[in-house]
Order: structure tokens, then C-alpha cells, then sequence
């Protein structure tokens, strides 16, 4: 469905509510991404140079356009911090109930809270809808804990913890708490090795300068030359120097952890740091070693207790525990996980899949089977796997009743979807996406219902818009619509182009709903464009090896060239590596370099795929693998309308067979 007709059936419908939408609305769809959207489109652009200027100028040319929330929104937040309090509360009139309120009110709380304006802080609060801003949470919890005296430390140091990057409202709330002794000195240390662990020294800097100036210059020391600070550290630690110690090991092991593994087995920091700061340190060059599918890895966790490892070093573990064969090793890290990580679809599956090999009691293996039960279902990598564990096949779940009249029609009338989709039709794609999430999610503050759910997703696979149709289909509990989170668009064109060159359709969908969501223009931060997400010097190589003569870049967004280079390309990797799915899509993903190394060289184990692909280095691309594996498996499914089994497309993966060539080594 072209882009004007999509707009005209809007106009047709009646589908945005607000009564100032119409006129705008119906030119918009005679004459797509020009007048009245025009000037929207500019102001988003002025927004994002934060021109006030130019945003004061556009505002009066938007208004009665669908998207004026938006206009009004972009031309207040531009200049938050000279707004008047009477012009905040008049948006907040003017738009209640929208996105865009709850948005500017975001906005506001972070500028109230870094002002340290409690008493309009405190006024604005309760009224705040999302609720999903840390930053704004950790204002609040410190403004409470100085009305009130209120026990918030456990609450502002869980927040202070998730949080990425450095920010003022945890770092106030946990300064706050330190100084009122609630908080104790550890829990500053553990953010900055969280920081120095993921590489972000401002992260760390922030958290040790709580402590005082002269700490967080140190650490500017060790972050640069940590084997230097260590070597220099020979006499008797006292805090906070061991600490600082224990940052500079974990600088080091993210650098190179056999020479950090090497220090630390050293007798002074054996006798001069606790258990709990060298299981850590041992937990980060574990961690390295694992992403590095080093043979070392496991026995670098075997060096720490578990119960001083993170989360993520216990994960690491139990993926280095796997790749070995340990089963005891794997039950006891992730017996050691914390409870939320464990009750994740992943980590019961292979706690189950260690209890089966362990299992010397009848017990043991009923207790293995009720965790298998817990998640099997068609919905993921795991859940799919549990199903063909417990001796089932994976099926199209069986579909709800049909939508109702009203029911469509409640989501058709609904204003914050509608102007969802306008903003992702004229070109506001990000805009747009956040509108419909914050619609879908904040209904009546427990989300839509499964129905209501089906309904939004309805809409929006109705207007082709397959990204909101895949995501919101998937948000459901108890229903599933196979159809609506599984769609196939443009099946002519890919079960073609798939049936010419040997591919499997199901597994070309598979991957196309992972790249693109079917979204025709999509571009990544790294330069991949169309619904295969092909980068252009992939394309230029593959153009030539499939023939395709006079290819041009800007023939990547043609829908068909697209999907000819993307399954080509798919094809030579598939073929480079023997038919086996999970390397391939390891391949298309991150390169096949990568891929094969990942395999593992002459004596390593042959692999279940499932291991393999579980101790993937890079994070995007294991997701990728286990999500275009399971989308492939589901499509299938539909398509054959028979059972289907994901192990089987899994298979086994092990290191290359010696004298095997490579078909296409000049690969990109």
C-alpha cells in the first residue's frame, strides 16, 4: 500500500479523532509529506539543532495539524529551562493525557530535581505517568528521604546500579544516603567497578569522587597504565587503596586478563584483598577469557565464590561451563544467579537441561521436566527447545477468536495510536514508535489487554506499518496471533527469489523480521540499508557474484534488488559454511571472520548449536542467531502448516574439517 493511499484512507475513515486533525489530515493524504506536514517535519529538525528561533516561527503553521502535540512539545522542551511554570501548566491543559504531556513532564521532573525545586517537584510528581526514567526515581527517593526520614537506601542504590552511564539524580540520591550512613562505602566501589567492567571510566569517576577528589584522580592513574599503579603498590593496603587495587586488576583483566590472572595469583593480593574483592576480579578475567572462548575461562572462575560473583560473571560462567561439558559447574552458577536472572527463559532451560544429565534420582528428573513445563511454549529460542525436550514439536499456536467489530474499532478511534502512525508514515519514525509504545503500554496504567493488544497490532498490520504490527502481537500474555507476529509480506517476491537460489523461505522471513521488521527504508546506525539490511560494499561484492549488472547503490531500497542481494549473500554464506543456519545468520550478522573463529579451531568439541550460539562473544549477535532461528522455526510452521523442529535446523556445530575449503574466502 503506497504512502498517499495509506494517508487518504485515514482521512477516509475518520481515523484521528481530535476535531482539529481533519483539514491537515486530508491534504496530507492528497499530497503525502508536503503542506501542512511540512512544517512538522521542519520543526523536528529545528528541535534536534535546538533552533528556538526557528521552532517559535513553525508553531503557529502547525496548529490543527494532527501532529501538534508534537510542534507545541518541541518548541516548550527547546527552551525548558526559560520556561515560565504558567506556560508548563497550560501544555499540560492543553494536551492531557497525551504522550507528549507525560513527555514535557519527564522533561520537567529532571529539570526540577537537578534544581533542587522540591516544592513544584513534589506537585508534578504524582501526575507523572511512565514512571521509567531512573533518573527521575532517584529524585523522587531523595526528596522523600529529606520530607520524611523514609528508608529508601536499598531502593537508590538498585537504581544507582542499573543505571549505564553517570547522571545527576542517582549520583545525588546515593551521595545523599552515604553521607546519612545509609549507604555504605562498598556500595560506591561496586558502581565503579561496574563502570571500570563495562568501560565507562565516567561512570567509575563519578562513583569514587563521592569519596573525595583525590580518589578520582587516582583512578584516572590506573584507568590509563593499571599494570604500572599495580606495580607500585608493594607495601600493606589499607582502604580505600585497596580498593583502588582491586579497580586497577579489573582495568587490567578487561585489558588483558591472562596478565591480570597472573597478577593476582600473586601472594601479597591473596593476603591483602578479600575473598569477595578477588572473586570479583577473578569473575571479570573469567568473564574476558569466556568472550574470548578461551579454554582458560572456566578455570579462571574457578578461582572465585560464587556467591561474590555478579550476575553477569555467573552467566559467563555458566557459558564457559557449557562449552566444557561441566553440567555440575553450570548448576551451581546458575544455582548462584539471583532471582530474577534465573527465573529468565535461558538459564531455566539449561538448569533443566543440567538437572537431565545429572539426574541419578526420579526426583531430580521430575524436577527437570516441571522446569521444562514452566516455559515451553512457541513463544522463543528457549521456550522452543523446552517444548522438543519435553517430546513435542513446534506448532502455530492455535489462533484467538476474531476481533470484534467494537474491538477494531476502539483501536482505530484511539488518538495516541493514530498519531503514532501518522508521525511513522510522514517520516517521524522514532517520534512515532515512541507515541504508539507509550500508548500500548500506559493504558489505564496496566497496559492494554491481550484483546486490545490484538487489536492495536491489527491496525497497524492493516496499514503495513509491520514493525508496531510484530511487537505490539508480541506483548500479549495468553493469546498468541501467529499471523499477526509472524506476517509475510511481499510473499510473491521472496518465495520467488528464495525458490530460485535454493533458500528456504521460512528461513529468509526468519531473518528479514529480525534485520527490518519488513520496514522497506530502514537504515542502521552503521550504514545497512532496506528489509535485508545489506551494507552497501556487501552489496557492490554480491551484485557482482549473482550477476547482477549495472547495479548502483541507490538501487539498495528497491524492494526487489534488496531482497535478490540480501538472499544472495545469505546463500554464499550459507554454502561457505556447510548449510548450517545458526553460522550463517552468525555470518550475515557479524561478518563471516568472526564465525569462523567462533567454531573453534582443529581438537575443539563439536558443539550442540544451542551451546554455541549461547557463548557467542557479542551480545547483538547471539540474540540475533537464537531470534532468526526461532522466527525460522515459527515461520515454517506456518507456512508447511506441519510440525517442525528447531533442533534439527540447529544440528551441530564444530570446528572446520581439516582440508575442507572455504567456497567464497574473499567474503565480506
Amino acid at each position: 500500500m503506497q504512502f498517499s493511499s495509506i494517508l487518504t484512507s485515514f482521512a477516509v475513515l475518520g481515523v484521528l479523532t481530535l476535531s482539529s486533525a481533519s483539514p491537515a489530515l486530508a491534504q496530507a493524504g492528497s499530497n503525502a509529506k508536503s503542506g501542512p506536514d511540512d512544517a512538522i517535519l521542519e520543526m523536528q529538525r529545528a528541535y534536534k539543532r535546538l533552533d528556538r528561533k526557528r521552532l517559535g516561527a513553525l508553531l503557529p503553521q502547525v496548529k490543527g495539524h494532527p501532529l501538534e502535540p508534537w510542534g507545541a512539545y518541541w518548541d516548550l522542551a527547546a527552551r525548558l529551562d526559560e520556561a515560565p511554570a504558567s506556560e508548563m501548566q497550560d501544555f499540560f491543559t492543553r494536551y492531557a493525557g497525551t504522550y507528549q504531556e507525560d513527555r514535557l513532564r519527564n522533561d520537567w521532573l529532571l529539570l526540577l530535581g537537578k534544581r533542587r525545586d522540591w516544592s513544584t517537584f513534589n506537585a508534578e510528581y504524582p501526575k507523572y505517568r511512565m514512571h521509567d526514567d531512573r533518573s527521575v526515581r532517584c529524585y523522587a527517593l531523595l526528596n522523600e528521604f529529606n520530607a520524611t526520614g523514609a528508608d529508601v537506601a536499598e531502593q537508590v542504590q538498585e537504581a544507582w546500579l542499573a543505571q549505564k552511564e553517570a547522571d545527576d539524580g542517582c549520583a545525588a540520591a546515593a551521595e545523599q544516603q552515604l553521607k546519612a550512613g545509609k549507604l555504605k562505602p562498598h556500595s560506591v566501589w561496586l558502581r565503579a567497578r561496574l563502570g571500570l567492567e563495562n568501560d565507562r571510566p565516567r561512570v567509575a569517576t563519578q562513583a569514587v569522587a563521592l569519596l573525595g577528589k583525590d580518589r578520582s584522580e587516582t583512578l584516572d592513574t590506573l584507568y590509563g597504565a593499571p599494570a604500572k599503579y599495580l606495580n607500585a603498590k608493594v607495601t600493606a593496603l589499607r582502604p580505600p587503596t585497596k580498593e583502588l587495587v582491586t579497580l586497577a586488576l579489573i582495568r587490567l583483566a578487561l585489558v588483558d586478563p591472562a596478565a591480570a590472572a597472573k597478577e593476582l595469583a600473586k601472594l601479597r593480593w591473596k593476603t591483602q584483598l578479600t575473598a569477595e574483592e578477588r572473586s570479583w576480579v577473578w569473575g571479570v578475567i573469567g568473564k574476558r577469557a569466556a568472550q574470548r572462548l578461551s579454554v582458560e575461562a572456566l578455570g579462571y572462575f574457578g578461582q572465585a565464590e560464587n556467591k561474590h560473583l555478579h550476575d553477569d560473571h555467573l552467566a559467563w560462567k555458566t557459558r564457559a561451563a557449557l562449552r566444557a561439558g561441566q553440567w555440575r559447574e553450570v548448576q551451581d552458577a546458575i544455582a548462584a544467579m539471583g532471582e530474577a536472572q534465573r527465573k529468565d527463559a535461558t538459564w531455566v532451560y539449561w538448569s533443566a537441561r543440567a538437572l537431565t544429565k545429572l539426574a541419578n534420582t526420579e526426583a531430580a528428573r521430575a524436577q527437570a521436566n516441571s522446569l521444562l513445563q514452566g516455559i515451553a511454549s512457541v513463544r522463543g529460542f528457549y521456550e522452543q527447545l523446552a517444548l522438543e525436550e519435553l517430546g513435542q514439536r513446534i506448532t502455530t499456536a492455535p489462533k484467538p477468536p476474531p476481533l470484534t467489530v467494537e474491538e477494531k474499532e476502539a483501536a482505530r478511534l484511539h488518538p495516541g495510536l493514530n498519531r503514532g502512525l501518522y508521525a511513522i508514515l510522514i517520516g517521524l519514525r522514532a517520534d512515532g514508535v515512541r507515541e504508539w509504545n507509550y500508548s500500548t503500554n500506559l493504558h489505564a496504567r496496566g497496559g492494554m489487554s491481550d484483546r486490545e493488544l490484538l487489536a492495536a497490532a491489527d491496525f497497524a498490520c492493516q496499514r503495513e506499518v509491520w514493525d508496531r504490527c510484530i511487537n505490539t502481537s508480541e506483548r500479549t500474555r495468553a493469546l498468541i496471533d501467529s499471523e499477526q507476529r509472524f506476517p509475510m509480506p511481499f510473499r510473491d517476491a521472496v518465495f520467488k527469489r528464495a525458490t530460485q537460489i535454493g533458500l528456504d523461505p521460512a528461513y529468509v522471513y526468519g531473518l528479514i523480521r529480525q534485520e527490518s521488521r519488513f520496514i522497506m527504508d530502514a537504515r542502521s546506525g552503521v550504514g545497512a540499508s532496506g528489509l535485508m539490511q545489506v551494507m552497501p560494499p556487501t552489496a557492490r561484492w554480491t551484485a557482482k557474484k549473482i550477476g547482477l549488472v549495472n547495479f548502483k547503490p541507490e538501487q539498495i531500497n528497491d524492494r526487489d534488488t534488496n531482497i535478490a542481494i540480501g538472499t544472495g549473500y545469505l546463500k554464499l554464506v550459507l554454502d561457505d559454511f556447510a548449510g548450517s543456519m545458526p553460522l550463517a545468520a552468525a555470518a550475515y550478522n557479524a561478518g563471516p571472520g568472526r564465525p569462523r573463529s567462533w567454531r573453534g579451531q582443529s581438537g575443539d568439541p563439536v558443539l550442540e548449536a544451542a551451546i554455541w550460539a549461547e557463548n557467542v562473544p557479542f551480545t547483538e549477535t547471539r540474540d540475533y542467531v537464537k531470534k532468526v532461528l526461532s522466527n525460522t522455526t515459527n515461520y515454517a510452521a506456518l507456512i508447511s502448516g506441519q510440525p517442525q523442529s528447531l533442533k534439527a535446523r540447529l544440528g551441530l556445530i564444530g570446528p572446520r574439517e581439516t582440508g575442507a575449503a572455504q567456497i567464497n574466502e574473499e567474503l565480506p
